[in-house]
């Protein structure tokens, strides 16, 4: 190969300069090489956003540190928050249902491909505006850099008052511009599920990844309309004139917290439910058992992107709601548990009995369901009025929130990349690499969130850029700052396991995990065209079947 051609993960390429090679990424209409963009841009957008948090935890480490000052902190905390939920949760599960919903369904791409670019631009777009905000940002006032106003952006915050320059018109921008890819990805997912399966793959014959994708876009297109229109008002009110979120008008700022958390905290089951889904794929193959209970998981899913739409104030339940608005988000915030648990019982249920093989998928996968565990039980204890009033603005409510977003989406899409990476590149990656990664992560993760509750609970605020000696979380804070260190660590290793396994791990062949969805069935990574003829299914296991006819325990109609 001459020293003018490369190759990329996950497509195989042909020698051609490496313009042409360019040419054809910024163009394409695969839906495998889009996904691929996805979780890329995604990757590039974890590394800002960890070193975000370390900074954040640097400045936490000791009382009346200044290892930036509180306008670098404020922007810290802004910019990590909307990086990491906006521009790294998203786009990496839209990378993955890109990549893999076509051929677990026996497709040959996505139904709108043009869309489907189009989209992905528009997200990429999306999170480089919010960092052009860095060099772009003074405006007329000669003030600005990042934004500074929480990943929230409450109003009276956002005003030009509170917020001078273009820094919170950037925050904006970025976001309504990301939300437009973000529905036009859930319209395509949605389309290609209902209308492109092969034939004999019926709605009850889906792989459970399939059916959880198809629930969270209808999520999206749900979620993500009334944010963009929040968006488009205080572009009004900064702009126009407009007072939605001027109270001194007639306006009111907590119209901002119902539109804002209308999408807020349904995104949380957004980005978990595909977390769910590479659990459901993923335990069963390593247990060498059927999921347990699909017809009760589909249905839990379902009840699951139903009631999360109800919950959303609970996150307002100290902004003075009345009593009969606070009983129904509490009621709605622990009915929401139900099906939640309803999953966790049949993961469980398909370990049990199972040959459980302790591959590094599947032991992110079981810290997930250990961890996903509290971070319900923490959420249930928040959907109590009164203890929530309590500790709804201490880091209690920190060390929740990052129990779901790490302790449970970071370590299931971990446990997706050790399994379908074989299936992008080729190449497995290396089991001693992946349980270094994994100790060191869990125990990180474990140092810092668990311990993170603790100050909460000893009246530690939310947001606050330094704290007095003598107040009980000296210690705790710098042991909270030690485990996201090692955290760290552990994600260097995982980077080291990715470049090291691409270029010289073991060949993966077409099926390393005995599995049994379609896209096992092809070779790895799939070719362009993704199957030579469209597939005919007779059960949810249409691989296994193949595999294995003497099975008679296989076909699950």
């Amino acid at each position: 190969m001459s020293s003018n051609a490369i190759t990329v993960p996950g497509v195989q390429i042909d020698e051609k300069p490496w313009v042409d090679i360019l040419h054809e990424w910024v163009t394409t209409v695969d839906h495998k090489r889009l996904g691929i963009l996805y979780i890329g841009y995604a990757l590039l957008f974890l590394v800002v956003g960890g070193i975000e948090a370390i900074i954040i935890r640097i400045q936490l480490m000791y009382p009346h540190n200044d290892f930036v000052s509180p306008q670098v902190f404020n922007r810290m905390f802004t910019m990590h928050g909307t990086t990491m939920i906006f521009f790294v949760a998203m786009p990496i599960l839209f990378g993955f249902a890109n990549y893999l919903v076509p051929v677990m369904i026996g497709a040959r791409d996505m139904a709108f491909p043009r869309l489907n670019a189009f989209s992905f631009w528009l997200s990429a777009l999306g999170g480089f505006l919010l960092y052009f905000s860095l060099v772009g940002a003074n405006g007329l006032y000669g003030a600005g850099n990042a934004p500074d106003v929480g990943w929230w952006a409450y109003a009276p915050l956002t005003a030009p008052a509170f917020s001078l320059g273009h820094s919170s018109d950037y925050w904006t921008l970025a976001l309504l511009v990301s939300g437009f890819g973000s529905i036009g990805t859930a319209i395509n997912i949605i389309a290609t599920i209902l209308c492109l399966r092969c034939p004999g793959m019926t709605l009850g014959r889906m792989p459970l990844l399939v059916w959880l994708n198809l629930v969270m876009s209808g999520m999206v297109l749900i979620t993500i309309t009334p944010l963009s229109a929040a968006q488009i008002m205080l572009l009004v009110d900064r702009y126009l004139g407009g007072h939605f979120f001027d109270a001194q008008a007639g306006g009111s700022a907590v119209l901002w917290m119902h539109f804002f958390w209308i999408f807020g905290h349904p995104e949380v089951y957004v980005l978990i439910i595909p977390c769910f889904a590479f659990m459901s794929e993923i335990i069963p193959v390593f247990s060498r058992k059927p999921i347990f209970g699909y017809p009760v998981m589909v249905a839990a899913t379902i009840c699951i992107g139903f009631v999360s739409m109800s919950v959303w104030a609970h996150h307002m339940f100290t902004v003075g709601m009345n009593s009969y608005a606070n009983s129904f988000f509490a009621i709605t915030t622990m009915a929401v548990g139900v099906p939640t648990g309803i999953k966790i019982f049949n993961w469980i249920g398909t370990m049990w009995g199972g040959r459980i093989q302790f591959k590094t998928p599947m032991l992110f996968s079981i810290a997930f369901l250990f961890q996903f565990l509290i971070a319900g039980l923490t959420g249930i204890m928040l959907g109590c009025v009164p203890f929530d009033w309590q500790l709804s603005l201490s880091y209690f409510v920190v060390a929740h929130f990052h129990y779901v977003i790490v302790g449970g989406i970071l370590f299931a899409l971990f446990g997706a990349f050790y399994y379908w990476y074989p299936k992008f590149t080729g190449r497995m990656l290396s089991e001693t690499l992946g349980k270094w990664h994994f100790w060191l992560f869990l125990i990180g993760f474990h140092m810092t969130f668990d311990l993170m509750h603790i100050p909460g609970l000893l009246g530690m605020p939310r947001r606050i850029y330094t704290y007095e000696p003598g107040r009980g979380w000296d210690t705790l804070n710098l042991l909270i700052t030690i485990g996201a260190f090692i955290q760290t660590i552990a994600v260097l290793v995982f980077v080291a396991n990715l470049l090291i396994s691409y270029f010289k791990g073991d060949k993966a062949g077409n099926d390393p995990w005995d599995a049994w969805t379609l896209e096992w069935s092809i070779s790895s990574p799939p070719p362009a065209y993704n199957f030579a003829s469209i597939p005919v299914v007779t059960s949810r296991r249409p691989l296994w079947d193949m595999k294995h006819p003497e099975d008679p325990d296989s076909r699950y109609e």
